[in-house]
């Protein structure tokens, strides 16, 4: 079956740049592009039920623009006002940048790495007398408290955000030869809009272990697996699948 149409489960990319634009135009296939899942804010409420007082922390581990957005939503909310003296430790230097939406842009109180928290480890140890918050989602990685444990730094993970489904009822009467999945939570909402979604002849693609694990529970068959030696992007696992396929011709 030739591949025409391909719908991929994420955002669509602000610039034409995109290696999917140039994936759809070197083999003429149409490429859409909508978000399975959203991220919405815990609300003040139920952020206070955990017990967690944002005036108690002297420092931010900030890991995605999600996480700036429901702090400072959060500390308005809850009336605490972000002192001067916040010092914020972001991931990249993107969440860095992005900060200056909330802060006056401060490099001795902003620090950032080049994307893992092991970057920041050396600044971090240096101010390891602060009392640290990592604003989080209800599903998140561990990777950055096993990081602190590793090194005894005193934090406090807050849930702030969740992720949870989007609704696809104007997808109910489309079809797409390809889709394309980041995430398990995406998997889920798939099956959430449409119980009796059948794979038929519809390719699947799937980025990350635990996507592919999520697909295959959910009795799909992943044709397209991603990240792998040789294409340790999306797309080119896409285009390798596409090119084979060619082959097959």
């Amino acid at each position: 079956m030739a591949i025409k149409t391909i719908l991929v489960s994420q955002p669509k990319p602000e610039t034409e740049k995109s290696p999917y634009h140039d994936l759809a135009a070197k083999y003429n296939v149409k490429i859409d592009f909508r978000p399975f899942i959203k991220v919405e804010g815990i609300d003040a409420q139920d952020f206070r039920a955990n017990r967690i007082h944002l005036n108690e922390y002297t420092a931010v581990i900030l890991n995605s623009r999600n996480a700036v957005d429901h702090y400072f939503r959060l500390a308005k909310e809850t009336r605490f006002s972000v002192p001067e003296t916040m010092k914020y430790f972001c991931l990249s230097e993107a969440i860095a940048y992005y900060l200056q939406k909330y802060v006056v842009y401060r490099k001795r109180k902003i620090f950032h790495g080049k994307q893992k928290i092991q970057d920041l480890m050396d600044v971090i140890k240096k101010n390891k007398d602060e009392k640290f918050i990592i604003p989080c989602s209800d599903i998140h990685k561990n990777d950055i408290p096993e990081v602190l444990d590793e090194f005894n730094i005193k934090y406090a993970k807050a849930v702030m955000f969740k992720t949870v489904s989007d609704d696809l009822s104007d997808l109910a009467n489309v079809n797409y030869d390809m889709l394309a999945f980041f995430s398990p939570q995406g998997i889920e909402s798939l099956f959430e809009n449409f119980p009796k979604f059948k794979q038929n002849k519809t390719k699947i693609a799937a980025f990350g272990q635990s996507t592919i694990k999520a697909a295959e529970e959910y009795g799909l068959l992943v044709n397209i697996k991603a990240p792998l030696p040789e294409c340790p992007s999306m797309t080119m696992a896409i285009e390798k699948f596409l090119v084979q396929e060619g082959k097959k011709k």
